[in-house]
């Protein structure tokens, strides 16, 4: 049996007072999937992510969580469907005047009624869900890059959501650090029970993690390909598509990358 759609993406225009960024996206996110969305710097990725987390509204079309279209729902309802969603934003968005359990605790005493000692249970838990066991007390300044990753996705899982949005989760660190993070990322997947929505254009993260993707084209503004990224990668015959998933080189050359699974 084919998973359920959980997010469904009708007709989508996107644009900035008369600049349309992109138009006519249809698209649909299945239960337990790792969606990714690519394209070349400018296509409207991240703007993209911003319709589906209720940051921007769409200049046309619909966004429908399971049954309930989200930009013609009460802000209520936007948020109780927000909640349900946990966001690791490209800089970890970690508030530097707070320890990691204070950043982690936060979506806890904003949205539950928990006591002070059941938080502090599970902070505990979601860092150590995340390698970061013992690192309590560590203010963001203290750690390294992929660390801040790790305590922003730690945060992101508090609440234990149905789906997390990624945008550009590997941006900014070095090969080992990303693999660690795409590692997490799945094991996450399939201990939450969560989908993801992430967007990025580091290959390796596409091609290890990705089960299903769409791809925006900056010069049509529109979405030209969608599917598996090892499908696409073998069968597509866009040549911006497979030029931008072999980065200009050979299929050969893709499937070998040190990243992939």
């Amino acid at each position: 049996m084919q998973p359920q759609p959980l997010i469904t993406v009708t007709n989508l225009t996107m644009a900035y007072g008369s600049f349309v960024l992109q138009r006519d996206l249809n698209f649909t996110i299945r239960k337990g999937d790792i969606f990714v969305i690519m394209g070349e710097s400018g296509c409207g990725k991240s703007t993209l992510l911003r319709h589906m987390i209720g940051l921007k509204e769409p200049a046309a079309g619909t966004i429908h969580f399971h049954d309930t279209d989200f930009w013609a729902a009460s802000e209520h309802q936007r948020s109780q469907i927000m909640r349900r969603c946990g966001i690791l934003y490209q800089s970890s968005a970690l508030l530097s005047s707070m320890t990691l359990a204070e950043n982690v605790a936060l979506p806890l005493r904003q949205h539950t009624t928990l006591a002070q000692d059941e938080i502090a249970d599970l902070v505990s838990l979601k860092l150590r869900l995340v390698g970061l066991a013992g690192f309590d007390g560590f203010y963001p300044s203290e750690i390294s890059g992929g660390m801040k990753k790790r305590a922003g996705l730690a945060r992101a899982i508090a609440l234990d959501p149905d789906i997390l949005f990624f945008d550009e989760p590997s941006a900014g660190l070095d090969p080992i650090s990303a693999r660690l993070l795409d590692d997490l990322i799945l094991e996450l997947r399939d201990s939450l029970g969560a989908t993801v929505v992430i967007v990025t254009h580091e290959l390796a993260s596409i091609f290890a993690i990705g089960s299903d993707s769409i791809f925006l084209d900056t010069d049509s503004r529109t979405m030209i390909a969608q599917g598996a990224p090892k499908t696409l990668l073998a069968s597509t015959t866009n040549q911006k598509v497979k030029q931008f998933l072999t980065r200009g080189g050979s299929v050969e050359g893709a499937e070998l990358s040190p990243h992939s699974p």
